[in-house]
């Protein structure tokens, strides 16, 4: 008998895991996703990753509380907006706006920050605009800079560039400190430690931040002490990096939306500014502004406005840094534009809300995407970004990671048709993976479309279908089935039975009962 028990429990409990468990159980958190070689694109396809995801089971709570609240928040702040859908009209015309006369634009913010002197920089991808960045911070000689949270960055993996040439990069959001401490991956794009609860981040913060011993795991000592780790890097910081949430091409102006200050710190003491900015974040007008900026902090945190909202202009002497460079990155955002629908990914604004209504997200976690943004925007973002459509690439399964709900279109501040993008985005995968050798799926296409083309064979198959009665339970549902095609469908949902009756039975005796009166 215990022999067979410990069979059983080889075979579900394989020593891979117990490792896992050995590891978090010695460093007090779970170790998260280690930093790939390339933010965009790592690890498995979805549904193999989302397997081991659903695993961990305190990731899935620490998600469900925070999003929980977030999408609280958020509902309470767009409710007491009478112009709510108008907003979100009008900053999905400025975003249009943009993809129509990009160019122009482009070159009218180039124009205006070196007017007020900014230097710009171009960069058509990652290994460009890394190169750019360390080039720009070793000639300052400086082994060190201050870093405000930045998705661009994160895309291309530019700490982890710096640091290989002696540069280190210290991030200054409190939720990205947390993940760079933990040598992790983050997982939301607005709250990057989402997957953690606090008694993991007092683990991390007395492991690997300096004289952080005797910790509580309330929030106000976790944020005290972050200060504290942090104050000195802010006085001593010559060169920043910051990202961008907003480019104005009228006037060159650059800005971000944050909640802790540390931007604001990044952007006023350091003698050297590098901001790194998708070219997507541009917009036309100064008056864009005020747009944008109500939408994003009600969407993205659940607040009125950002606690911490910054605007800065080339280079103003005597005040701030006195030197800006600004790097734009395209890194695939091109290949984005030329495709008609998939383009209106490029109007987001990087809130988050898609994620946190989400049904998939909540259950699985960002790092079952695979990539530095997940969620429905990463899920239509990342594959278009990297081109990604045949079937062996991992990124190509993203388009799938969807029930099609609609929630993420209904929420989304830009009004971003995110289902409609994922379907498309969905035929194109389907059209690139035509030809070769068929999978059972396109078997069974073939066959179904052969049935369905004739109603006798359609009345056929109705009739053989009856037969799944015999198999359901006495809940009338039917579980796994062992079969080609079936077998993948069944392994996740319960599958009715079949009605007793079919439409066609059905209306068969009803004309006879009343021929027969």
């Amino acid at each position: 008998m215990m022999g067979a028990f410990s069979d059983f429990a080889k075979k579900f409990r394989p020593s891979v895991w117990t490792e896992k468990d050995a590891e978090e159980a010695k460093l007090g958190w779970h170790p998260g996703h280690p930093i790939p070689d390339d933010p965009l694109q790592w690890g498995e396809h979805f549904p193999r990753a989302a397997h081991e995801t659903l695993k961990n089971t305190q990731m899935r709570r620490n998600l469900g509380y925070a999003t929980g609240k977030i999408r609280a928040k958020r509902n309470l702040r767009v409710e007491e907006m009478p112009d709510w859908e108008g907003l979100r009209e009008a900053a999905s015309n400025i975003k249009r706006a943009v993809a129509a006369d990009w160019v122009r634009l482009l070159e009218q913010f180039e124009e205006n920050v070196t007017k007020r002197g900014g230097v710009v920089h171009w960069a058509r991808d990652a290994e460009e605009a890394n190169a750019i960045a360390l080039n720009l911070i070793s000639a300052k000689g400086v082994d060190e800079v201050v870093k405000v949270k930045s998705m661009a960055t994160q895309e291309i993996n530019l700490n982890e560039h710096l640091e290989k040439h002696g540069i280190k990069a210290w991030e200054t959001d409190l939720a990205e400190m947390i993940v760079q401490l933990s040598d992790d991956m983050p997982s939301h794009i607005v709250v990057p430690a989402i997957h953690r609860n606090r008694a993991e981040v007092k683990a991390i913060f007395e492991a690997r931040m300096e004289d952080a011993q005797g910790l509580s795991d309330e929030p106000r000592v976790l944020a005290m002490a972050a200060r504290a780790h942090l104050r000195k890097k802010f006085l001593t910081a010559k060169v920043a990096l910051s990202g961008a949430n907003i480019g104005v091409a009228e006037t060159g102006t650059v800005g971000i939306f944050e909640s802790e200050g540390n931007g604001r710190m990044c952007l006023t003491l350091p003698e050297t500014l590098i901001t790194i900015m998708g070219i997507e974040k541009l917009v036309p007008r100064y008056r864009d502004i005020e747009v944008i900026g109500q939408l994003l902090p009600r969407s993205a945190t659940g607040e009125r406005m950002n606690p911490y909202t910054s605007f800065w202009t080339g280079v103003t002497e005597g005040d701030g840094p006195q030197e800006f460079h600004i790097i734009l990155l395209d890194n695939g955002r091109t290949n984005v534009l030329a495709d008609e629908v998939g383009r209106e990914a490029l109007k987001c604004i990087r809130c988050a809300a898609c994620m946190n209504i989400c049904p998939v997200y909540r259950h699985t976690g960002g790092h079952a995407y695979g990539s530095v943004y997940p969620g429905p925007i990463g899920a239509v973002l990342t594959p278009q970004l990297l081109e990604a459509y045949d079937r062996s690439d991992p990124a190509s399964s993203l388009p799938f990671a969807c029930s099609l709900c609609g929630a993420c279109g209904d929420v989304c501040p830009v009004k971003i048709d995110l289902p409609n993008i994922l379907v498309h985005l969905r035929h194109k995968s389907v059209e690139a993976n035509r030809g070769g050798i068929p999978n059972v799926w396109d078997v069974g296409m073939a066959v179904s479309s052969k049935v369905m083309r004739s109603g006798k064979a359609m009345e056929a198959a109705g009739k053989s279908v009856q037969a799944g009665r015999l198999i359901a339970g006495p809940d009338l549902k039917i579980g796994r089935v062992p079969l080609p095609v079936a077998k993948s469908w069944t392994r996740v949902r319960d599958v009715p039975a079949p009605p007793a009756q079919s439409f066609r039975q059905w209306w068969k005796a009803r004309e006879e009962k009343e021929d027969g009166r």
